[in-house]
Parts: C-alpha cells; sequence; structure tokens
C-alpha cells in the first residue's frame, strides 16, 4: 500500500511504499518498506483514520480522527467480499472487549452503528497488540519491516527511515537497508556519518540498528534457477532483482557517488574494471603510449555525472508473480545514460506470460513542465513514450511465441528467405560487405519478397489464426479505423478482424500502471494528479496502448 505518493514540497506525503505477499498471512518480518520519505507517521495516520468508529455521515470534513473516538460495541467477524486484482475488501478496526485488543476485520453493514474506515485497510487481518494507533504503527515497523529498499538516496527518499532509526531500539535485529552499491554508499558516506546522523549501522563502529544490503545490478545470477535466477529474498514471501536507471545529471562536469556514466555502481568514483584492464593492455612502444593511457582514463572521467536511480522487481514466492517499482527515472530521450530501455526489456517477456501484475513508476509533473526543467523526472508525454518502447518489445515477445507454436504444430517455414531477410536487417551489415556490394544489393531486393509475417503482432489475428506466407510485411503501426478506447475495451478492439490487418492492438491491454511521486504545485484549482491523468489517458487514445492508469493515494491499498 501507498504510504506517501508525492515527490515534494509537503513533507507529509513523499515517496513511500509497503508490499507484502498474503500467502504469508501477517508473520513476523512478512513487510517490505520501498523507499520511505514517509513512513512511520503515515502508519499512524492510516492506522488513526481505520480505527475510527464514527460513520462516514457523521464524520466532520476534515476533522482529525483518532483511536479515542472507537466504538464500545463488540466486533463481529463478517467474512469478507470477494475482492477484484485491484481492489481490496473494505474493513475496520474494531474494539475487541474479550481480549481488550484491536483486529482488523470486515467492515460491517451500513445499517449497523459501528464505525467503519474512511478508506479500504490495508492491515485488514492483522492482529494489533496495543490500545492507540502510535503504539500500533511502532509494532508494525519493529515487528512487521524487517528490509527497506532504497532507490536512491535523495532525501524524499529516506527521510522517514533516517528520522525513525529511533524506534528500532526495541527490536530483535537490525533492519536491512538494501540498495544498490552506489546507494549504500552515499547513505553510509552522507547520512549516517556522526555528522548528519549518528552512524546507527553496523559498519565502521556503528551502534548496530541498521545494516547494509548490497544488492547486484541485474541480479545475481548465482542464486536461484530458471525464472528465480538472479532474485534474492529480502523478507519472508518476497524476493527482488534490481536494475539501475538514471535520474537527471548534474550542473558540474563531476564524479560523485559513483554515480557516473561509464562508471560501475557503487564504486566511488573508481574507474571502472573494463577501463583499468584496458589502460593496462600493453601498446605498441612510443613516446605517446603512457600519454594514450592518461587521455583514455581522462576522457572516462570527464563524461556527464549521471544520477542512479534504481527499478526493483519485487516476486511474490508464492505466486511466481512480479510488480516493478521504480525510483525517480528520467526518460531515455533525454538522458545522457538512457538505461530504462534494458528495464522494459526483463520486463515485457513477464508481461507476455501474464506474470507481471503492475508497475509503478513516477509522474512528477503534468504536460505543462518544459523538458529543461524536468531535472531528471516524467511528464505525462514521456511516461507514454517510454510505454511504447515497453509496448514493442511485449509484441517482439508475443511474436517469438508465435512462431515457435507455428513451428510446433508442423508449419512450413522458408528458413532461408528468413535468414536472409535478418541479415538484410542488420545494421552492422553494410560495414562488413560495404555499401552496394553484389551481396548487400541482392539481400536488399531479397527483403521485399520475403515471407516475414513474425513480424505481425499477434494480437492482429485471431487466435488460432495462421498467416498467410505470401502477405507482404505489416508493423505494430499499421492502422485502419480505430475503435474507441476505453477500459475493459475487452479482445474484439486488440485482435480479430480480416484482412491485411485492418485491426489494431493494444499491446499492454489491463496493465495497471500505477502512478507515483506526483509533485504539489501548491496552488488553487484541481490536483495536479488530476491533470497528470487527464494526459497520460489523452495520450493512451492516441498511442492505443490500453494500459490502466491508476493515481496513487496516500493510505491506499492495491492486490496485485
Amino acid at each position: 500500500f501507498t504510504k506517501g505518493s508525492g515527490g515534494g514540497p509537503r513533507e507529509d506525503n513523499v515517496t513511500g511504499l509497503l508490499v507484502r505477499s498474503t500467502a504469508t498471512n501477517w508473520t513476523k518480518d512478512s513487510v517490505l518498506a520501498v523507499d520511505a520519505g514517509t513512513h512511520l507517521a503515515a502508519i499512524v495516520r492510516i492506522l488513526e483514520e481505520s480505527l475510527s468508529q464514527k460513520p462516514f455521515s457523521e464524520t466532520p470534513k476534515g476533522s482529525a480522527v483518532t483511536s479515542e473516538r472507537r466504538s464500545s460495541s463488540k466486533g463481529t467477524n463478517a467474512a469478507p467480499s470477494d475482492a477484484s486484482p485491484l481492489r481490496s475488501s473494505a474493513r475496520t478496526y474494531r474494539s475487541n472487549s474479550e481480549g481488550g485488543k484491536f483486529r482488523a476485520t470486515s467492515s460491517v453493514g451500513p445499517t449497523q452503528r459501528v464505525g467503519r474506515p474512511k478508506r479500504e485497510s490495508p492491515f485488514a487481518g492483522l492482529e494489533l497488540p496495543h490500545e492507540s494507533a502510535r503504539a500500533n504503527a511502532a509494532f508494525i515497523t519493529r515487528e512487521m519491516i524487517s528490509t527497506y529498499l532504497i532507490t536512491h538516496p535523495h532525501l524524499d527518499h529516506i527521510s522517514g527511515f533516517v528520522v525513525n532509526t529511533a524506534s528500532f531500539q526495541q527490536t530483535s535485529r537490525p533492519k536491512r537497508l538494501a540498495g544498490l552499491p552506489s546507494t549504500i554508499h552515499a547513505i553510509k558516506t552522507h547520512i549516517f556519518n556522526d555528522v548528519i546522523w549518528p552512524n546507527l549501522s553496523d559498519e565502521d563502529g556503528g551502534v548496530g540498528l541498521v545494516s547494509y544490503m548490497r544488492l547486484t545490478e541485474g541480479g545475481n545470477v548465482a542464486l536461484g534457477d530458471g525464472e528465480t535466477r538472479g532474485y534474492i529474498e529480502v523478507c519472508d514471501g518476497l524476493s527482488v532483482k534490481c536494475l539501475s536507471v538514471s535520474h537527471g545529471h548534474c550542473m558540474k562536469s563531476h564524479s560523485h557517488r559513483g554515480s557516473c556514466v561509464g562508471l560501475h555502481a557503487g564504486t566511488g568514483g573508481r574507474v571502472t574494471a573494463a577501463v583499468a584492464s584496458a589502460a593496462q593492455e600493453p601498446l605498441s612502444p612510443g613516446p605517446d603510449s603512457d600519454r594514450a593511457v592518461v587521455v583514455a582514463r581522462a576522457s572516462e572521467l570527464e563524461r556527464p555525472c549521471v544520477y542512479d536511480s534504481t527499478a526493483f522487481f519485487v516476486r511474490d514466492e508464492a505466486s511466481g508473480r512480479d510488480v516493478l517499482i521504480f525510483g525517480d527515472v528520467e526518460p531515455d530521450s533525454l538522458s545522457l545514460s538512457p538505461r530504462t530501455a534494458s528495464v522494459w526489456a526483463e520486463a515485457a517477456p513477464k508481461i507476455a506470460a501474464g506474470t507481471l501484475s503492475g508497475i509503478f513508476i513516477e509522474c512528477s509533473f503534468d504536460d505543462t513542465q518544459s523538458d529543461p526543467t524536468l531535472f531528471g523526472h516524467l511528464a505525462p508525454r514521456h511516461l507514454i513514450d517510454e510505454l511504447k518502447v515497453l509496448a514493442a518489445k511485449v509484441e517482439a515477445c508475443r511474436q517469438t511465441k508465435r512462431k515457435r507454436k507455428r513451428q510446433s504444430i508442423g508449419l512450413k517455414f522458408n528458413h532461408d528467405a528468413e535468414i536472409k531477410y535478418r541479415r538484410a536487417r542488420n545494421p552492422h551489415r553494410n560495414a562488413r560487405r560495404g555499401v552496394g556490394t553484389p551481396d548487400s544489393t541482392q539481400a536488399d531486393s531479397d527483403r521485399t519478397n520475403e515471407s516475414i509475417d513474425d513480424t505481425i503482432p499477434p494480437a492482429v489475428l485471431p487466435e488460432g489464426t495462421l498467416a498467410d506466407s505470401n502477405e507482404p510485411p505489416r508493423t505494430a503501426n499499421a492502422t485502419s479505423s480505430p475503435s474507441t478506447h476505453g477500459k475493459g475495451g475487452g479482445e474484439g478492439e486488440g485482435g480479430g478482424g480480416g484482412g491485411g490487418g485492418s485491426s489494431t492492438s493494444r499491446p499492454l491491454e489491463g496493465l495497471p500502471i500505477v502512478i507515483i511521486h506526483m509533485k504539489d504545485t501548491l496552488k488553487d484549482g484541481q490536483d495536479v494528479s488530476e491533470d497528470i491523468m487527464k494526459c497520460l489517458l489523452k495520450h493512451d487514445l492516441d498511442a492505443r496502448l490500453g494500459c490502466n492508469f491508476i493515481i496513487s493515494r496516500s493510505g491506499a491499498s492495491l492486490w496485485l
């Protein structure tokens, strides 16, 4: 669930998520925190609202609802209603006169005079041992949350965690702070350094309340097998794999925290092993050899400094499904070190296989924000462009799957023509052969006549239909009369139809895209989130992606 959905400037609603596997049934250490700009205060606030015993109609708008306003009526255990994949059942906390404790139970009928939560409670089913919201929030922080995944070390992603360390003293083990080596290096050097904050870590003579967990870029290949390769367990029921992304660049030409284009994350500004080994390779004897090494190193270090952020694939070990959670990220089209495409390459096969449940990604501004003032963030126009890249990769994965299916049922395929076609598309082919050579000319000529129906997105063809092997090439952008876009458009919008690809696909149909890190404008009028949503829906209508955009709200929970 969402602790904080904003990206500033208000400090009470900045980035923070809690994730758990429902299969763990609220066991100890079964909750994972992803970023913690807002943390303990948000949990207290949500518990206070959930513990409210006043019906909606009797709660004054804007009033502060506290646990002292509970009803004394005995709670009943109504069976929870069926929840959709994106909506948890409405729950409430009510007094249990038998044990003097609180337990999250299903909400009661509207005719009963007991309280209901203002929101669907994310802590439904968790037995809480204390009377007050603040004591129960401390219990959740100490006993249920074992690991904090940090996408990058900017204050709006770590400030809650840092301040909340004062509540860690009654725990039985250190809290794990997990992230890329560059993130850990920055927090260790600049936060827990006995200057900005006491050294509460278990390194360099610290107190030992926090233990650093340095994750491997791209996942540790020595861990897991098959679909789980590279994932590392971070709490009960959940494991993660991480990839680095770019989050803007420094205004000055220097490197720090290892966050430099061409420098490996976590090296602290040192030259990468690849560069070092290249510099150590023997050069031909001559007076310029030493200078060549120095120039190579200087050229590497003079590259622009880019902030590192992280995208986490969080895997539910019980179901084998993932959610993808981005830290702050900029569009590849503007980045000096474009890296988001590698995340999409990892996500696309999961979407094609139906194992990626949703994507949490920032959209800090609406489309009125100019590119030079994005400062490493996304606006709706850029988010849609990134999702187009993802959609193309998803379609490519589905095409590959379709091709294998056709081959498995004995479909005849002209492999020689396919090889010629792929060679003709190779961008490096002319560099080897030379432009205008007989081979290249012939390949270009053959390209227009080969059977290349595997470039057709699978959604273009009706289920079970095989393309005519002599059909001319088509692409995912081929369109005909567009149909009205909307949620739940059904299979008919993306597939079916005869002849020559008259229908268009929605490659990301129904995929939940949860928008986080929206920056409040602090102006009169509608909230910036509404402007962002309008922009996204308009762009999606034109792009025909079929995404299910969801605006995150503090205290809201999603079942994915």
